[in-house]
């Protein structure tokens, strides 16, 4: 036994400290066994957290993904094809005009003298013009036919000019002869200046209108003389029961394809004839090959069944999202069918663009957890390092209190990777509980995987609503803004060959899309059609509205009748129909060009302003009809004022007058008549901007509440003023 500074080392307390020292280091060892182990338990199911999290990820957004693409393809497929109908039905609508006038004529020849039909002229070249074209060794002036089919030279050139869409129109007889009318006569005749034999009977369009006895659409093909891409919509014509002839117009694709072209990002649209050939579409190559009519595919005979089987289908009804595969490539497709031809609007979208969302929705959750791993290690190593200290305090603290501090810090991990695990299996969420808050790494471990779970659930929430709604907003309203634009005549000067007269005319809409609409239209050589009206409401619903409305006055004004009749004949077929009980108010005009005599009516529209020569802009306070579609068989009284040339008209919408300022104040019909008269005698296009102008001045900052219109008329009389 010795005594070291006054205490006995030996004996029992020899063996006590040995035995202390002795499960101590044991119990360093077991520490850090144990440590290890659970360290190296808590790294796997990390990793194998992680993994099946990634799956999850992928599935759900797959499928949201999906989803998405299939929503927005659906709904803008069914629109474009609803808007490439409505261009179609256009043209059916040009050609049966055609077919039922030739067959008019040949039908009361008797009691009409044949007139002559020249040849080309090249000094006509770039105006509508009508001349007469025929097959090799085939003498014009001794058809039996042609003299009489040459009445219709005027309505031809008329509904030639009247149509963006219309390249050229004709009718082509059974003698070899042929009518046309386009704005390429130089391009008939040959370096000689003699016509160039045209094969009249063996053209497509002939060929196939008289096949099949009824309307027909050819494929691409190409014409006769510019060698550019075509489709012809052609229809026989029959005189005392025989066949003597076909009309034909020649449809400009540029026209017609513009939703084709600017197909929203990352899908590509294609229009499919009832042949099953690609006639439409933004690019050339590829399964969806651009091709004349002689060499296009039938893509319901393709070798690749899946994709057969989607068009035969999509020409018949609409196929929904539907998944092909092509040269190894997957893509999503939707059709839609055009029923007023028979044709269908592909949508083709890759569907490796849409994964794309889900490789960055990895890309973050990788991120995140590696951020989270690093945290981890960082505080694990803290631990080591307080495990080392506490491990030469034990010495003094003795086995129980070792086994304790283990103890304690061991069960939490363990219940951390138990409910981690759980986790993993059931797809359930990670969620921080009581007992993870440890107050040490434990529980900025617990805390990190809690908020990695939070992130991911919302990141998925946030970048599907966001992509859906953007996709729709983006698609509807591109497409609603594009077909307003262009429904409304926009080219000035509206008729650079004509000296009689001077119009121009500007539509603001309130809303991406409005429900104002103005128009002007020769109906023949010596009237002007001029429309302006206003549909009650805003948006989409009244700018769908609106669209129908032009087009019936058009089509109405364009066979002859006076403007009361026609107001008439356009309030009766909206009221036949017109379920959502809205309304539009009109004024129509119809001017006569050589004598300045305007015949007007007016639906519950704005009062016009007329300006005579030398005099000042003034109300002209006709008598209103009721407003279109608001009761059936109403009947509306007519006006006529006599323009003498130097006299102005200017139209306008409730959008004027009632434009408001910041205080909500009007700008009003005095305002607007002072704008108007600041600058008289200007030409239109200068009289409606300084309209704007004093508009604008007045509103300042205020939003536009209203739809704003304005159309303004010169009459010069003839040979100009």
């Amino acid at each position: 036994m010795k005594k070291i500074l006054g205490i006995t080392f030996g004996g029992l307390q020899k063996k006590a400290v040995i035995l202390v020292v002795i499960v101590m280091l044991l119990s360093a060892a077991m520490f850090v066994a144990v440590t290890a182990y659970q360290n190296n338990t808590l790294v796997k199911v990390v990793a194998e957290t992680r993994t099946e999290q990634q799956k999850a990820i992928s599935e759900s957004s797959d499928a949201t993904m999906r989803k998405v693409v299939e929503n927005s393809l659906v709904s803008s497929t069914a629109l474009q094809a609803n808007l490439a109908d409505n261009d179609f039905a256009e043209i059916i609508g040009w050609t049966r005009t055609l077919q039922t006038m030739a067959q008019g004529v040949l039908e009361n020849k008797g009691s009409l003298s044949q007139i002559p039909v020249g040849l080309p002229d090249p000094a006509l070249d770039g105006v509508s013009s009508a001349y007469v074209l025929c097959e090799e060794g085939v003498d014009p002036s001794r058809s039996e036919y042609l003299g009489y089919i040459a009445h219709l030279s005027t309505p031809m050139i008329a509904m030639h000019g009247n149509s963006d869409k219309i390249d050229s129109c004709y009718i082509g007889l059974c003698d070899g002869t042929d009518l046309c009318v386009d704005e390429k006569s130089a391009g008939k005749l040959d370096e000689s200046g003699r016509p160039i034999p045209f094969p009249v009977r063996e053209r497509p369009w002939y060929v196939g209108a008289m096949e099949r006895g009824d309307l027909y659409f050819t494929g691409i093909t190409v014409d006769a003389f510019t060698h550019e891409l075509l489709i012809t919509c052609a229809a026989p014509v029959t005189a005392d029961g025989e066949a003597v002839g076909v009309v034909g117009i020649d449809v400009i694709l540029d026209g017609v394809s513009d939703f084709i072209a600017n197909s929203a990002e990352g899908n590509k649209a294609y229009v499919v004839n009832d042949r099953g050939e690609v006639i439409l579409g933004p690019d050339k190559g590829g399964v969806f090959e651009i091709n004349v009519q002689s060499e296009a595919a039938d893509l319901r005979e393709s070798g690749n069944a899946e994709l057969a089987s989607f068009v035969r289908k999509a020409l018949e009804e609409p196929t929904g999202l539907v998944t092909v595969t092509i040269r190894g490539k997957a893509y999503y497709m939707v059709g839609t069918p055009m029923p007023t031809v028979g044709w269908a609007v592909l949508n083709v979208v890759d569907k490796e663009r849409t994964e794309q969302a889900e490789k960055l929705l990895l890309a973050e959750y990788d991120r995140i957890n590696d951020e989270a791993s690093e945290s981890f290690r960082r505080e694990t190593a803290k631990t080591n390092r307080f495990g080392i200290i506490l491990l030469f305090g034990a010495f003094v603290i003795g086995l129980a209190g070792a086994l304790f501090a283990v103890n304690r810090m061991v069960k939490p991990i363990r219940q951390m990777t138990e409910s981690i695990v759980e986790c993993g299996r059931s797809g359930k969420p990670f969620e921080m509980q009581d007992r993870f808050r440890t107050n040490d790494e434990i529980e900025v471990l617990a805390e990190s995987f809690d908020d990695l779970f939070r992130k991911i659930e919302r990141y998925i929430r946030d970048i599907t609503d966001i992509t859906a709604e953007k996709e729709r907003i983006s698609t509807e309203l591109s497409l609603a803004t594009r077909i307003q634009a262009d429904m409304l005549p926009n080219i000035f000067p509206a008729f650079p060959d004509r000296d009689e007269f001077d119009i121009y005319a500007t539509m603001d809409p309130a809303k991406e899309v409005g429900g104002d609409f103005y128009d002007f239209f020769l109906i023949d050589d010596d009237h002007l059609g001029v429309v302006i009206a206003d549909v009650s409401g805003k948006g989409i619903p009244a700018a769908l509205f609106m669209m129908g409305s032009k087009i019936l006055v058009q089509n109405y004004a364009m066979t002859g009748l006076s403007p009361a009749r026609v107001l008439e004949k356009v309030n009766d077929q909206i009221c036949a129909n017109n379920r959502e009980q809205m309304f539009v108010t009109v004024w129509l005009g119809i001017l006569e060009l050589s004598t300045g005599k305007l015949t007007c009516a007016n639906a519950g529209h704005e009062y016009p302003v007329l300006k005579t020569p030398g005099g000042r802009f003034e109300l002209y306070r006709d008598k209103h009809g009721f407003v279109i579609g608001g009761m059936e068989n109403m009947r509306y009284a007519e006006y006529e004022i006599t323009l003498a040339p130097g006299a102005k008209l200017f139209l306008y919408t409730d959008g004027v007058p009632e434009a408001t300022d910041t205080e909500g104040a009007l700008f009003g019909t005095e305002r607007m008549l002072e704008a108007l008269n600041a600058g008289s005698d200007d030409p239109p296009m200068e009289i409606l901007r300084k309209v704007r102008a004093g508009v604008d001045g007045f509103v300042g900052e205020a939003e536009q509440f209203d739809d704003l219109t304005m159309v303004c008329l010169a009459y010069l009389g003839k040979g100009g003023a």
